[in-house]
C-alpha cells in the first residue's frame, strides 16, 4: 500500500507524566532525547539504524504540544492489545477516560476509544473473528 503511517507523535502539556502513562498502559519504551524537548517512543524493536526490525508496527515520538489550545488535538491511532477489557480497566486506572465503550466490528474484532490524561484521543483494538 502507498503512504503507510511511518511515525506518530503524541503532544501534551506535561510530556514526562504522559510518558509514564503510556509506559504503564502499553509497556512502550520511552526515552528523552538529549538536548531536545522530545521523547522517543518505541513500540517495536529496531535495528542499529532505527528501522523496525519486524513488520506490523511503527515507532513515534512524544513532545510538548507545539500550539497550545489548537483545534484537533491529536491523530487517532489504534493500538493492538491482547485483551480489550483488561486494557480498558488498566487505562482508566491510569487516568484515561472512555469516549466510546467497547464496540464490535463484526467478524473482525473489538475497539474502544479513549482519551489520555492530556485529552489526546486514541483507540485500542483486539482481533476477534467471532466479534458480533
Amino acid at each position: 500500500m502507498p503512504n503507510p503511517v511511518a511515525h506518530f507523535e503524541i503532544y501534551g502539556d506535561n510530556p514526562t507524566k504522559l510518558a509514564g502513562f503510556y509506559q504503564g498502559l502499553f509497556g512502550w519504551q520511552i526515552n528523552k532525547s538529549q538536548g531536545m524537548d522530545h521523547w522517543i517512543v518505541r513500540t517495536v524493536q529496531t535495528d542499529a539504524k532505527g528501522a523496525p526490525a519486524k513488520t506490523g508496527g511503527i515507532n513515534g515520538g512524544l513532545m510538548t504540544r507545539p500550539i497550545p489550545d489548537a483545534p484537533g488535538r491529536s491523530w487517532l491511532n489504534y493500538v493492538t492489545v491482547k485483551s480489550l477489557d483488561e486494557t480498558l480497566k488498566r487505562a482508566q486506572g491510569l487516568g484515561a477516560k472512555v469516549v466510546r465503550p467497547k464496540s464490535s466490528v463484526p467478524k473482525m474484532g473489538w475497539f474502544a476509544i479513549l482519551t489520555d490524561p492530556e485529552q489526546n484521543a486514541f483507540a485500542i483494538w483486539q482481533d476477534d473473528p467471532n466479534a458480533k
